[in-house]
């Protein structure tokens, strides 16, 4: 199985989802396509790690909500143990900043504004959700949810988010600082 796979297996070990929801609950870890989802719960119901459900909606079609199985949970379980794969960084932004001397500092300069306002914008996002994750664990500003509560992963991987946004908008109020100003 790859690493998708166990995604997905991540995913439904806390809830039954459509596939059209793990496809939204996923791309924050793993950037991931229907053509790839649909085929890969197919194949993931026939090894008999989830199974699928058809529920029936009167405004629009029926719509398939997969489950884990104890199956699914054991390999889950054992991919857990297995050591995770170096982290992969694709972002334009950083060819683009090797080479910015090639331009003016105008357009330098702009291109890290739309990043600093991205990295704002998404602060605040993980923010909201940190808050949200608080309220259905019932956790009061600044304590921690326990190891076994469903929200703790959720809960560390907003932690991260938000400290790797901290440092992305300092870096980009650090670089317009030294871009010069036409």
């Amino acid at each position: 199985m790859n690493t998708l796979a166990y995604g997905l297996l991540s995913l439904l070990s806390h809830s039954s989802l459509s596939g059209y929801d793990l496809m939204l609950k996923i791309q924050p870890f793993w950037p991931a396509k229907h053509s790839q989802i649909y085929p890969l719960l197919a194949r993931l119901e026939q090894k008999e790690l989830v199974s699928c459900a058809l529920v029936q909606q009167s405004d629009k079609p029926d719509k398939k909500v997969y489950s884990i199985k104890e199956a699914g949970l054991a390999a889950l379980r054992e991919w857990l143990t297995e050591p995770a794969s170096d982290p992969v960084m694709r972002d334009e932004l950083m060819l683009k900043a090797f080479c910015m001397s090639n331009v003016s500092p105008a357009v330098s300069r702009k291109l890290f504004v739309a990043r600093l306002e991205h990295y704002r914008n998404k602060m605040t996002r993980l923010q909201d959700r940190l808050q949200s994750i608080r309220q259905h664990d019932g956790l009061e500003e600044g304590a921690l949810p326990v190891y076994s509560s469903p929200y703790f992963g959720a809960f560390i991987l907003l932690n991260k988010g938000m400290m790797t946004c901290r440092t992305n908008i300092e870096w980009c109020e650090w670089v317009l600082q030294i871009v010069p100003e036409e």
